[in-house]
Formats: C-alpha cells, sequence, structure tokens
C-alpha cells in the first residue's frame, strides 16, 4: 500500500506557519450567509478562496448559480487514475450573542493548541485542509496522484439551494468524480477518528400564534383575552413527552428504521464520560429516550427542539403588554427513512391541535433535507479508514452524525459515487456557538491525512478519468 511520501509530509510540516497564517485572513472574512447585510462580505470570502485555490495549483472560477457566488476548482492532469471531488463550505452562522465572545468573533485568536474564531471548524478550517494537501503534493512533487475538483459553496449555512440546482442541472458532467470527500463533521476525541456513514436530515418550522389584531393593554384586557404568548407556549408543551423523552407528534417515529446490532456497538466503542460531558456543557442533567445512550441520542435518533422564541415586549424594565402574536423556530432532526415533507405537515397538523380556541396557529416549513446513509464497504470506504488510521494511529469508528448536511443527499443522488465523510472537528469544537474553535494539531492533521488518502486512491482505477 503507497503511503504519502516523505516529501510531501515534510513540505506540510515546513509550511505550518503559513498555512496558519492563510486560514487566519480566511477567517477575519465575516462571511455570514443568512444576513443580507454580509452579502459584500460574502462575495469578498469567495473571491479569497478562489486566488487561494488558483496560487495552489488548481484551474477555479466563481460560479453564479443564482445565490452567493460557488467556487469550482479543479487539476485533471492524472489520466485513468480516479477523480476525487472536494466538498466544502465558506460560509458561516451568525455570530450573536456577541457578548459571550473571549475574543471578536471575526479576529482569530490563538488560545494554546486552539484557534478561535467564527467558522474555525465549520467550515473553513476543515474544508480549508483540502486545499493545502493539495498545494502541498503539487509543491513537492510537482503532480498529483489522482484528479481533483473543488466544489464549495457559500450557502450551506442558510438553507441556500444555489448549489442542489447547479449539482442536479450539471447531472454529472463536469461534476464526474469517482467519490466525493466532505471534511464538516467531528471526530469523538483527540486520536479517535471516526468515518461518518450516516447523516440526519432536516424539517425546519417557523410557528406564528395570532391572537387580536393588537396589542392589548394586559390589565384591561388579560383574563379575557387569549394571550398568544401563553398558547404559544401550550403548543410547544405539547410537542413532546416530558417523561420518555419522545416526541408527540402523532406518526412521527413510524417510518424510523430499526438500529442494526453492529451500529450500536460502533456508537458504545466511542470515547464517552457523562459525567464530563454534563460539566464541559455546564448541565446538571441530560434529556432524551432513556433507552438510548446519549451518544445515540444525539447522532441516530430523530429530535425536536425549540431554537428561538419571539414576541410581545423583550425591551428593558416592564410594559404591561398582552401581545396580538407570539412565534416561534423549531427544528426536527430527522433519522432514515423519514421525510421532511410527511414530518412538516404533521408537525403543522398537530400545532393546530394543541392550540387553544380563541388564537389562530400558522406552521410554515422554512428548509427541510432528507436523512442520508452512506456504504460502509468497497475500496474508497476502505482507503478512507487506511489514510485515518495512519494519520491518528487508532482504527476509525463508523458513525453517524447528529447534523446535517443537506448537500450530501444531493450527491448521493446524482453523482451515484461513494461519498467520505471525514471530518476533523472534535466535540469541544462549539459550532454555532460563541468562541467556535479548532485545534490547530486537527488542522494539520487534517491536511496529512488527505494528501495520505488521494495517495491510497491512485492505487484505483478511474471510472470517470
Amino acid at each position: 500500500m503507497v503511503a504519502a511520501s516523505a516529501d510531501v509530509l515534510e513540505r506540510i510540516d515546513r509550511d505550518q506557519e503559513r498555512y496558519l497564517a492563510e486560514l487566519e485572513e480566511y477567517l477575519r472574512i465575516p462571511s455570514i450567509s443568512t444576513d443580507p447585510a454580509y452579502a459584500a462580505d460574502v462575495d469578498r470570502c469567495s473571491r479569497w478562496l478562489l486566488e487561494r485555490m488558483q496560487a495552489a495549483g488548481l484551474t477555479a472560477e466563481r460560479v453564479d448559480a443564482g445565490g452567493h457566488p460557488l467556487v469550482y476548482g479543479e487539476w485533471m492532469g492524472a489520466p485513468g487514475r480516479p477523480t476525487v471531488l472536494f466538498y466544502g463550505h465558506y460560509d458561516v452562522q451568525p455570530v450573536d450573542p456577541v457578548d459571550e465572545w473571549r475574543h471578536p468573533p471575526f479576529e482569530p485568536t490563538r488560545e494554546g493548541d486552539n484557534l478561535v474564531a467564527r467558522g474555525a471548524t465549520d467550515d473553513k478550517g476543515q474544508s480549508y485542509t483540502h486545499v493545502k494537501a493539495v498545494e502541498a503534493m503539487l509543491a513537492a512533487r510537482g503532480k498529483l496522484p489522482v484528479n481533483v475538483k473543488f466544489l464549495v459553496e457559500g450557502e450551506e449555512e442558510s438553507g441556500g439551494n444555489a448549489i442542489e440546482r447547479f449539482v442536479r442541472e450539471d447531472a454529472g458532467r463536469r461534476l464526474a468524480c469517482d467519490c466525493v470527500v466532505v471534511s464538516d463533521s467531528s471526530m469523538h476525541g483527540p486520536g479517535q477518528p471516526s468515518l461518518v456513514y450516516g447523516l440526519r436530515g432536516i424539517a425546519y418550522m417557523e410557528l406564528k400564534v395570532q391572537g387580536p389584531n393588537r396589542d392589548l393593554h394586559s390589565g384591561t384586557y388579560g383574563g379575557a383575552v387569549v394571550n398568544p404568548l401563553n398558547a404559544l407556549a401550550q403548543v410547544i408543551a405539547g410537542l413532546k413527552d416530558p417523561q420518555s423523552g419522545r416526541i408527540a407528534i402523532p406518526g412521527f417515529y413510524d417510518a424510523v428504521r430499526p438500529l442494526a446490532d453492529w451500529e450500536r456497538a460502533e456508537m458504545a466503542a466511542l470515547p464517552f464520560d457523562e459525567e464530563s460531558y454534563k460539566r464541559d456543557l455546564g448541565v446538571t442533567a441530560l434529556d432524551g429516550e432513556p433507552e438510548y445512550l446519549p451518544v445515540e441520542r444525539a447522532a441516530v435518533r430523530p429530535t425536536l427542539d425549540v431554537n428561538g422564541i419571539f414576541g410581545g415586549y423583550m425591551g428593558g424594565g416592564a410594559k404591561t403588554v398582552l401581545p396580538a402574536w407570539g412565534g416561534a423556530k423549531v427544528s426536527m432532526r430527522l433519522v432514515p427513512d423519514q421525510d421532511p415533507e410527511d414530518i412538516g405537515r404533521r408537525f403543522q397538523e398537530h400545532a393546530r391541535r394543541l392550540a387553544p380556541a380563541g388564537v389562530t396557529v400558522k406552521a410554515e416549513m422554512l428548509h427541510g433535507g432528507r436523512p442520508q446513509l452512506l456504504e460502509t464497504e468497497g475500496p474508497y470506504f476502505a482507503a478512507a479508514m487506511e489514510a485515518l488510521a495512519d494519520t491518528f494511529g487508532n482504527r476509525p469508528l463508523r458513525v453517524r452524525e447528529g447534523g446535517s448536511i443537506p448537500v450530501v443527499t444531493v450527491f448521493s443522488e446524482v453523482l451515484r459515487t461513494p461519498i467520505l465523510l471525514m471530518g476533523y472537528g472534535l466535540p469541544d469544537d462549539r459550532l454555532h456557538s460563541p468562541n467556535e474553535k479548532m485545534s490547530i494539531a486537527q488542522f494539520f492533521h487534517g491536511i496529512r491525512c488527505n494528501a495520505r488518502l488521494l495517495d491510497r486512491l491512485s492505487e484505483l482505477a478511474g471510472r470517470t478519468s
């Protein structure tokens, strides 16, 4: 079995400080895709990435697919060898609440081995390991052992459909490949790599409870008019059973595929200490279905969570108001074989049933994505397992990830090639939270692992190149 040669690994080690400085520059760009106020920064970020991909030795361009730009790059100088498509996203989550950050969120700060900034691990730091691995190999050898393509989007965090439209219209022509590599997930601890074979889907809903036609004086009208926020609380409370931890929507679990014995065994083998987990989060107890391990609840079981509640008076001091309306945002993570459209309809019907007389309830699906199960056998999967084992010194565990990467479903349906979910994040990286970080050691391990993977894939015959 071919291993990444010493000259490539030496090149990575030699250029570490430059690679890290580039990542810090990348992280300084506030590419928040969900907020129109940052549209110019998202555009600037796509241009920055384009220039870095070109400097790495790729032929690259920006692609307009009707939303924030896609950045496409390729190196196709290895005829007869496999073609690898690297996916990532350069957009990031909003930074609220800002006052909980130890440093400005777009001023990367080194804290020991960690680099703290929004986007550090989700997904700028992880996906930039792809670019640097290719750059190091081209710099050391003047060529790559396989063909590579890159597709990096700017709407992953805002549920945009530009990349889906582009991939489906392309229909596997320009994007033809032998496997897809995605680094947008986490390992379960330092030194314990994992290869993700499943992602949860999502149904993201917005609830609005409408009461009177205007805000009212709570002293004059309170007790006679139904308060929409009280009604909203009643609806939310009826979405889950507090005793069993199960979601109370009728038919919600009908399509859930049971876990295989080997899946539960792999999950049980993950390094997990419940007391340490609670201490890290500052909580005294965990939630969910008691018949499942916490790691199973967080990765392979469906969920329902309120992501925000709004309405009425939320300023300083007191205002005695009976609000005209109230709202909430609710996300449901889905598992095979749940369908987001079906779950969304069931949610709408259940919310209307829970509402008291005197208010109206509307529930709108903001976006949805299907859960995904990937193959865990075959030469591409084996190559990824070997690259991870060589890099981290331990056999990777096959696991499912609790989050959602909607484009993985699109790749699976359109490209019909193996998809390798090789994440380098850690459980305490604070994704979507203040003080998001990435381990600097993990960043460089990721670069080395990508190089090893490309060498291993060179032993396989390409189907499309």
